[in-house]
This record gives C-alpha cells, structure tokens and sequence, in this order.
C-alpha cells in the first residue's frame, strides 16, 4: 500500500465540487494521509496570461480552505513555463511518485502534462499499476454545474447569492484595513477600507449587506481574545466600487459596520462576506443626497442581516 492519497486541481475558491474531491479521497482510504497538490499562480496566467482569470481567493486562503476541508498537507506547484512543458509521463514521475500515492482522486475534466494532453484516462494508464485513479463528476446546484467560472461570473453580475449557492458559502473577501479618505467617519458612517488587488474577483460595483470579521486574535479595539472566545462577526453595510461622488480612481470595499463608531481597525487582516446586494453604484448631485441614501442603505441591511 501506498503512504497517502492525493487529489490534484487548481482549486480555486475551494467549492463543492472540489470539497467532494477531497471527501472522496478521505472515504476510500482514512487511513492515509490526504495530500492535495494545487498550483500558483493560475496556469492560465502563465500560459494566456491575457485572459486570465480573476482568482476567487488568494493561495493563503486557498490553503486554509482546503485544510479546513480534510487536506493533511498542501503541497504548491510553482507553475511556470518550463513546468507547463512537461509530458503528462514527466508530470506522473515528477509530481505524483515522489507522494507514493495509493490513490489520485480528481475531477473527471482534469487535464495536466504539455498542451493539457492527459486526461483522467491518460492518468489512468500511466499509473500502470503503481496507484489507484478516480475521476469524479462535478457537482451541480440545481441545473447548472458548479466551476469557479460560474462563480466569478455571478460575482462580476453582482449576484452574490447565486455565488454563495455555487461556492457553499458566502462569497468572502479578504485584506488588510487601510487609511482611505476619512469621508464615512466625516458623514456618519466609519468604514474599514479595503484595497481591491488586480489579481482577485470581486462583486460588481455596488451596495451590499454582509459580515465583518477580524482575523487576528483581537477584538473590535485591539485587545486579545479569551482563550477559546472566536473573533464576533459583525454586521455590516459594504461598499464595492471607486467612489464616484468624489470622482474616485481606486477600487476599493469600504465595510461599514452597522451601529458601531468605536472599532479600532486600522492595519488588521479582516474578512468581508457578502449576504446580499441592496443596489448598485451610484453618483450623487450632493453630500445630502449620499447621506439619505446611505441611512436607507443601512436600515436595509440591518433588515437583511437581522437573526431570523
């Protein structure tokens, strides 16, 4: 028997269909480690680099889903050129033997080698006896299947909750607080401000309703948590977008949480999930029109959010 039981992929965004893989591969053998070998940066970035797609997560985050989901180990492919150049033979003997697997689990479109000549057959037969090949179907959400394109393109349609549906869970971003124009603590409404790097997806340019968690160990002013205490997740009205009204260039997501003025942020890793869309990007005549907008934005996330 082999020393572990590997699952192969890009991964990206962690969803159902690549949950089921690693699954799949923790029922046919829990008694083994399971390794998961994904890839960064996206090959198509290196290899179209043109057409490549905005990433769901960063490969931080990618590892802690995938731990998260059962991973004993991430082991993380440098793709580049010369990597892409490797036959689907060089791939086996390369990548998968030197796990001394008892099992490759993937999904049943995976392609790997130079060109994306193998296949899951391609794999099969190259493993000549030596491990176990799997190829598993993909997951569908009602009548549509579920793929990292699907739910970058809800997320570019503003559609967070079809994301959601298709990912598991709401769609998160990620990112340390920045200093950004003071303008929401000037009007009323404090925001923990965002960068958007060019690299990740990102809703559509608008208004949401979603959730705000802090991710390193301290509360809402800088204080350690109990042991044992998780971070709050606090509820929030967030902003996509650059700001139209005051002729913005940056994108950025601007999370206001709701009825709080006293969060000290500045410099923390934090999370914003994103519920629902209340409406899209907007510029104003005046600061007396954004504030009444903003008010009503608020009360219909504070709605929208409230327990159930």
């Amino acid at each position: 028997m082999g020393s572990s039981v590997v699952v192969i992929g890009n991964f990206d965004g962690v969803h159902p269909g690549h949950r089921e893989v690693l699954a799949e591969a923790t029922r046919r053998h829990p008694e083994l480690p399971l390794v998961v070998v994904t890839f960064w940066p996206h090959p198509v970035s290196v290899l179209r680099p043109q057409t490549a797609p905005l990433l769901l997560t960063s490969l931080e985050a990618r590892i802690e889903y995938l731990t998260e989901a059962g991973a004993d180990r991430v082991r993380v492919i440098d793709f580049t050129e010369e990597f892409a150049r490797l036959s689907p033979s060089a791939f086996v003997e390369q990548v998968l033997l030197p796990l001394d697997p008892e099992l490759v689990v993937v999904g049943e479109n995976f392609r790997f080698g130079h060109l994306a000549a193998g296949s899951v057959r391609t794999l099969a037969e190259l493993a000549d006896g030596r491990f176990e090949v799997e190829g598993l179907p993909l997951v569908r959400f009602g009548d549509e299947e579920t793929c990292s394109t699907r739910i970058r393109e809800a997320l570019a349609a503003g559609d967070v909750v079809h994301a959601a549906e298709h990912l598991g869970r709401p769609f998160c971003f990620r990112g340390v607080v920045a200093h950004g124009d003071q303008r929401g603590r000037l009007l009323g409404f404090p925001t923990a401000n965002l960068p958007v790097p060019t690299e990740l997806a990102f809703p559509d340019d608008g208004v949401y309703a979603g959730w705000v968690t802090r991710r390193d160990g301290l509360d809402g002013h800088g204080d350690s948590l109990p042991t044992g205490v998780e971070a709050e997740r606090w509820p929030a009205a967030i902003s996509v977008g650059t700001n139209p009204t005051f002729d913005g260039l940056a994108r950025r997501v601007e999370s206001y949480v709701l009825d709080r003025d006293d969060l000290e942020l500045y410099g923390a890793p934090i999370s914003v999930e994103f519920a629902a869309r209340i409406r899209g990007q907007i510029k104003f005549s005046d600061i007396d029109a954004l504030i009444a907008q903003m008010h009503d934005d608020v009360a219909r996330c504070r709605e929208l959010l409230a327990p159930r």
